[in-house]
């Protein structure tokens, strides 16, 4: 049975506005006494039977108030009026037509939804039977969840299944409740916070695929996609200017201290990594997000999204740019960045980030020497540079292996990815800070293949800065080296 769509424009704001539309609805009412019924109209008001808005508009367009419709036909004592072959009966509230039927569905005392049918064309009309219909839902069991919900469930346990312990999680929780909390309704209690969260960061934490989700929590496929998504969106809106932010001149000299400690190299403010993030084939600008490197080394076709970052010592994310095609290479993701818009509007203030062979050397990025038959200062260098860059490369095998949906292929739509991706660099952050160690199971070899870019030196001034750096750690011991 086809439900039928009327194609009549919506009512006026003058319409709504008019006091007629909200007062009493005249229509004729069959009589056996043919003078009564000629003489005496019987009033009803909206209220006497089911208050549906669908019937409100009906009742407009239908010409209702007027009380000699001169369409009106009286069939089966039920009040009908046609109106282009399409009847509409005012005591069952059911609309019939010649090809298509409306049913108008009335809930019952019962709770289940009464429906009754009618067909007929021309001047002919005829009542079904009285029929019920059953909105059947799936008995789904969130007992795992529950479980993993209780006071007492193991810390260990939480920490295996969500990446994280139960005082970060309950943090979480109480950093978004606001944005995520929704109410109950007449249809439905409202999913409670943790579960929200919970659905998400299990979801990210193992990149289970969503029908394994449903069944561990007890909701529907569909319902767990957009879970993930709004507590995604949440965390990106609440939670990351919070957690990744630029240092200020105070937290940057500590920085700088604490990498001059681990390699010599004074001024450097950040170590810089860029990885890729695998995707489904999308349907659009296929060629942009195809990953040769990954493809050529694995032998299977390849897609993906970068994720470049700067991190601290302690590998917490400082700056994050995210979400643009695999095919790019780095140091053009680094000229898309806001990072290089900050340090060539002269923002970093002698600063220097430390990048591997992938990224150019400018005036603020140190890179190591990538040409044939350096000498024993440029080797000694290129190891302290090393050094600092293992720091970037660990934290982000940290972020994949935390977040393991970021070495799956994921599910999640292009255009929806940027969220996730920034959510799970907050996540990041917000699990360093706190101190959440990564289980030993966890840890991976990351492997991100560097492409050496066409212009390696953007800067003659950066070489002669480079060179110095080099001398002046071997001249100052600090260019311990395994260099034969």
């Amino acid at each position: 049975m086809e439900i039928t769509s009327f194609s009549s424009s919506f009512p006026s704001q003058e319409d709504f506005n008019s006091l007629n539309f909200f007062q009493e609805l005249d229509f004729l009412s069959p009589s056996s006494d043919h003078h009564h019924h000629q003489s005496m109209s019987k009033k009803i008001k909206i209220n006497d039977f089911d208050h549906n808005p669908v019937e409100e508009i009906l009742n407009k367009f239908l010409g209702v108030e007027n009380e000699t419709h001169p369409e009106s036909k009286s069939v089966e004592n039920h009040t009908l009026f046609d109106y282009k072959n399409q009847k509409f009966d005012f005591d069952h509230g059911v609309v019939s037509g010649t090809k298509r039927v409306r049913e108008n569905a009335n809930e019952n005392e019962d709770g289940l939804v009464e429906v009754i049918s009618g067909s007929g064309s021309g001047s002919g009309y005829s009542q079904q039977p009285l029929q019920q219909r059953r909105l059947w839902v799936k008995n789904r069991s969130n007992a795992w969840w529950e479980q993993c919900n209780r006071p007492d469930f193991p810390e260990e346990e939480f920490k295996k299944a969500f990446h994280m312990g139960k005082a970060t999680f309950d943090f979480i929780c109480s950093e978004i409740e606001s944005v995520v909390t929704k109410k109950d309704t007449m249809l439905r209690m409202a999913i409670p916070v943790r579960q929200r969260v919970a659905v998400c960061i299990w979801r990210l934490a193992t990149g289970e695929p969503l029908r394994e989700v449903s069944r561990r929590f007890g909701l529907g496929i569909s319902t767990c996609h957009k879970l993930v998504l709004e507590v995604c969106t949440a965390i990106r809106g609440v939670l990351m200017a919070k957690f990744i932010q630029w240092p200020d001149e105070l937290k940057m000299e500590e920085i700088k201290h604490e990498f001059e400690i681990l390699s010599g190299i004074e001024n450097v403010g950040g170590s810089m990594y860029t990885t890729h993030v695998p995707i489904i084939a999308p349907k659009e600008s296929v060629a942009s997000y195809f990953n040769k490197r990954h493809t050529e080394r694995n032998q299977k076709t390849s897609y993906s999204v970068t994720v470049q970052g700067v991190v601290d010592p302690k590998g917490i994310f400082t700056d994050v740019c995210i979400g643009w095609p695999g095919s790019m290479t780095d140091d053009q993701v680094l000229e898309k960045s806001i990072l290089y818009e900050r340090a060539n509007r002269g923002n970093l203030n002698g600063t220097y980030i430390v990048g591997s062979s992938g990224f150019p050397l400018t005036d603020w990025i140190l890179v190591p020497f990538t040409h044939q038959n350096v000498t024993w200062t440029q080797h000694a260098f290129n190891e302290k540079v090393n050094d600092v860059q293992r720091v970037a490369k660990e934290a982000f095998m940290r972020l994949k292996a935390r977040w393991s949906c970021l070495k799956k292929r994921t599910e999640v739509k292009l255009q929806d990815l940027p969220v996730v991706l920034g959510a799970c660099c907050t996540l990041h952050n917000i699990c360093e800070i706190r101190g959440e160690e990564l289980r030993q199971e966890l840890r991976f070899d990351l492997v991100d293949d560097e492409m050496i870019p066409e212009v390696v030196v953007r800067s003659m001034n950066a070489m002669k800065v480079r060179d110095q750096i080099a001398h002046k750690l071997l001249h100052h011991n600090h260019s311990g080296t395994s260099f034969l």
